[in-house]
């Protein structure tokens, strides 16, 4: 297959990246290819077009219920006024209940209902009470202490978030996309406040923000990652479940411009399956979109080895699809809807972090609509690989016969004989090696004994006995008293 043909079934247009409505940001494929900004629009937009037609439905069902009731009863279709009133307040209150959101908490109005309602709820509630993690302190703890430098404005947002806290912990039955817009509604409002404070200045802004979301997000990290009210355990096992059938994927099928064989390559993808891993032992949406930078840029990092050249976003794309192939992240959908839902939506609208995540999000929409054509595979031979009745062919088995490419155990066995041709090679490379060290070692013994040889033959040792007494040379030899002599006595 030509590497042309291959590179069209995953090619993505940079523009398809972008939010369709042509606002300029990165859209994403969970909010149906618009950018937060946009989506949460569209979203409200279709909200109220729902509450709207809810509530022309129930006044229709009103209507005929009324007439229905006056054919049969005449006079007294009156009385009926009376509870459709009451029906009328309560729809008009669960209305103003959806519709209103977390901004009231911040009114002047409605500063007062904080303190009844902690009055009320001086029994603390187990979630709330419950003991914390010791990563659910330190985050406090540290969040406190960044907000000192804040002063008066440090201390109203952390007064602000305890209040948000609380109000989350009295939502727990509301969906998941209820959640996400209180969230996300909170950290438009503390923005506000932060952009007046800080008269404009966007980077101190996002600083602040940062700390904001991660002391949030960890307290919330439970009651909002993969709740029970959505799907997103089941996404997640059929993405698994994809992903482990798509095992026989390979390089060349990719177009994946990466060489495996190259050790440092090998080890950066190592690293880079670790990082898109560990995404799912954080809490923070800012920190699990680190990890999904950091294995971006690892894989950025490979190409260029192998290539010898800076990547491009053709070559970026593939070669993530083979990672996320590889990794089979946990959770890896929950971890997705986690970051859309409650990551600061500056992030995930512009800069690299944004560019990754929606690279992420395309890649996982392709591993699940992935057929014959994106491989450039015919239908027969994609199905016999999904079902495990046969195994892609390697470009190093072209010469195999054909019943061995139709069976994955005698493919696995001709592949095991060319290891072993390799390692016997290996071997026999590695005992000539050792021969030549012993011939060398034999012929480096024999040319020093040969010097040692001829020096001594040229400087021959000479040992010269003494011509007298040891102490002949002492010229004080006369002053010294005669030696003594062995004197021999009678038993």
């Amino acid at each position: 297959m030509s590497q042309k043909s291959e590179r069209r079934g995953i090619h993505v247009d940079q523009s398809e990246l972008l939010c369709k409505k042509g606002c300029g940001y990165y859209g994403n494929p969970a909010w149906q290819g618009f950018c937060s900004k946009c989506w949460r629009e569209e979203y409200q937009r279709a909200r109220q077009k729902q509450i709207q037609e809810d509530w022309a439905l129930a006044e229709r069902l009103q209507r005929e219920e009324e007439a229905a009731y006056a054919s049969s009863q005449g006079a007294q279709t009156q009385p009926t006024l009376a509870p459709f009133s009451k029906f009328e307040d309560k729809k008009t209150n669960v209305t103003t209940r959806k519709v209103t959101t977390v901004k009231k908490f911040f009114s002047p109005s409605s500063r007062a209902a904080p303190k009844k309602e902690t009055q009320e709820a001086k029994a603390p509630s187990p979630s709330i009470s419950r003991q914390s993690s010791v990563e659910t302190d330190k985050v406090s703890r540290d969040f406190i202490d960044f907000l000192k430098n804040l002063q008066k404005p440090g201390r109203d947002i952390h007064k602000q978030c305890r209040i948000f806290l609380e109000t989350m912990a009295n939502k727990k039955e509301v969906s998941a996309e209820e959640q996400s817009e209180y969230v996300q509604d909170f950290y438009q409002n503390v923005a506000e406040k932060l952009q007046v404070h800080f008269k404009g200045s966007s980077e101190r802004v996002e600083r602040v923000m940062d700390q904001v979301e991660k002391y949030i997000m960890t307290r919330l990290y439970k009651s909002v990652f993969c709740p029970e009210t959505t799907d997103d355990e089941k996404k997640d096992l059929a993405v698994q479940k994809r992903i482990r059938a798509l095992h026989w994927v390979t390089l060349q099928m990719l177009c994946v411009p990466v060489n495996e064989d190259i050790p440092e390559v090998s080890d950066i993808l190592v690293k880079a399956i670790t990082d898109i891993i560990e995404m799912d032992s954080k809490r923070v949406p800012r920190d699990k979109l680190a990890c999904i930078t950091k294995c971006s840029k690892h894989i950025f990092n490979a190409i260029k080895i192998t290539k010898k050249e800076p990547a491009s976003a053709d070559d970026f794309l593939p070669t993530l699809i083979y990672i996320v192939l590889k990794a089979n992240p946990p959770r890896l959908q929950s971890n997705i809807q986690y970051i859309t839902r409650f990551c600061n939506p500056s992030r995930l609208m512009t800069g690299e972090d944004g560019y990754y995540f929606t690279n992420l999000c395309c890649a996982v929409a392709f591993i699940e609509k992935l057929d014959a054509q994106s491989l450039n595979l015919s239908p027969e031979d994609f199905e016999r690989y999904m079902s495990g009745q046969a195994s892609p062919r390697r470009q190093d088995q072209d010469g195999y016969p054909s019943h061995v490419n139709n069976s994955p155990s005698l493919g696995q066995a001709y592949q095991n004989l060319e290891r072993l041709s390799g390692l016997g090679e290996r071997q026999e490379r590695v005992l000539e090696g050792a021969r030549r060290l012993e011939r060398d070692l034999i012929e480096w013994s024999d040319g020093v004994a040969r010097e040692v040889q001829d020096i001594l033959d040229k400087y021959p040792l000479e040992i010269c006995h003494p011509a007298s007494a040891i102490d002949s040379d002492n010229v004080e030899n006369d002053r010294l008293p005669p030696p003594l002599q062995p004197q021999v006595f009678a038993g």
